[in-house]
């Protein structure tokens, strides 16, 4: 895919004031950045975003902090100051989209919060990520990933039948919520500005962002009172779906579990015996026979390398595929062909690859403009833009306020 410039990003423009840290807000911004707005954030004098020291740091510097913050500009307020919320206030004026993830409230006892920033700004789109939501009676309780995973149902299914649920290796909740807040920000600009609307603001909660992928959970307690418990690889209720042992030690991943495709791939392991049951032609047949077909399937690949195994499942037409490490993904064609992976340079030089931008629009694609910034890099150009000189700048800068 070709690089397109600057002005043909789809949300060039756009002006977006990003509060929070971490990671549901932030991540949130990173996606509005990557296609074009100006995402401004702010960061508490001193120290920053605490994302700048999670995880591999390189020269002190958190790698996942480059790959998040590109393409933000990064501002430092300190929002307990009165002239630091009088600056907020102008940079409000001036935006289109807020987007915080403070505990509710905390915007509120600041003097910050909606009803404050939508006085000054009544197209204003803001978009609102705590742990619990904005209402109700666990509002105020503080809130992580790993809490509204387990509360949305995710954590109960997850893992092997036998043992304790476990989560997954990186913060779901997080991003899920981060995608709903993009979501739910780009709907509120069309309406206001296709629907002869107004602005508003769209609170999401941690938990219903996980809640909301669970499927059928729900209905099937509603109904059958049955509590969907903890299947390890496999996919309940969705037959044959699940991760089989290979001779050389590796695991692969079958899902057969379309009618045609069951067909084929019984064929494939030389079932054909099984391919042409009637009582296994649909799901809920093949439900009833799930251990059985496991078996069948798990004996056949313990038969073959995982590569040998995946030609021969690829020649069918069967998908399947490895469990791919990071060093998988590193060295897989497809990944580079999709522009998935991105080579930059750290300010010091070091050369280090970046996850590449989706989704792919196909005439303005998102594009990496620069890493992560040094922290209040843009403090003094962002502030100019709203009438604050060389002079005032400085005598903020001495009163710890920017």
């Amino acid at each position: 895919m070709s690089q397109k410039s600057s002005d043909q990003l789809p949300l060039k423009g756009v002006r977006v004031i990003e509060l929070g840290t971490l990671i549901a807000g932030p991540y949130a911004g990173a996606l509005l950045a990557q296609f074009g707005a100006e995402v401004i954030k702010v960061e508490a004098p001193g120290g920053g975003d605490p994302l700048r020291k999670w995880r591999k740091l390189h020269d002190g510097t958190s790698l996942w902090w480059y790959t998040q913050s590109r393409n933000k500009k990064s501002i430092t307020l300190d929002l307990k100051a009165e002239k630091a919320k009088a600056i907020l206030r102008d940079l409000v004026r001036t935006a289109d989209i807020v987007i915080e993830n403070f505990r509710p409230g905390t915007l509120e006892k600041w003097g910050l919060g909606w009803e404050a920033l939508s006085a000054v700004n009544p197209n204003l789109v803001m978009v609102r990520i705590s742990g619990y939501g904005q209402t109700g009676p666990y509002r105020e309780r503080p809130g992580f990933a790993a809490i509204a995973e387990a509360m949305g149902g995710l954590r109960y299914v997850t893992g092997e039948a036998d043992r304790p649920p476990v989560r997954s290796g990186v913060s779901i909740g997080d991003t899920l919520a981060s995608l709903y807040g993009v979501i739910g920000a780009l709907m509120a600009m069309h309406h206001l500005k296709s629907n002869n609307g107004k602005g508003q603001f769209i609170d999401v909660a941690l938990y219903e962002a996980v809640f909301g992928v669970m499927e059928s959970l729900i209905p099937e307690y509603s109904m059958f009172k049955h509590v969907r418990e903890r299947t390890g690889a496999a996919l309940p209720g969705i037959v044959p779906s699940n991760t089989y042992p290979c001779k050389d030690g590796a695991y692969i991943i079958i899902a057969g579990n379309g009618d045609s495709i069951f067909k084929r791939l019984m064929e494939a392991i030389g079932r054909s015996d099984l391919a042409c049951n009637p009582d296994l032609a649909s799901n809920d047949g093949r439900v009833k026979q799930t251990q059985m077909l496991d078996d069948v399937i798990g004996d056949w690949t313990r038969q073959h390398s995982l590569d040998e195994a995946l030609q021969l499942l690829e020649a069918a037409d069967v998908p399947s595929g490895r469990i791919y490490t990071a060093a998988d993904i590193d060295k897989d064609p497809h990944f580079r062909a999709r522009g998935m992976l991105e080579n930059h340079q750290l300010p010091d030089g070091q050369s280090v690859e970046f996850p590449g931008i989706i989704p792919k629009l196909s005439a303005t694609p998102g594009k990496t403009q620069w890493l992560g910034p040094a922290l209040g890099e843009h403090t003094e150009a962002v502030l100019a833009s709203i009438g604050i000189d060389t002079d005032n700048f400085k005598k903020l800068r001495t009163e710890g306020v920017v």
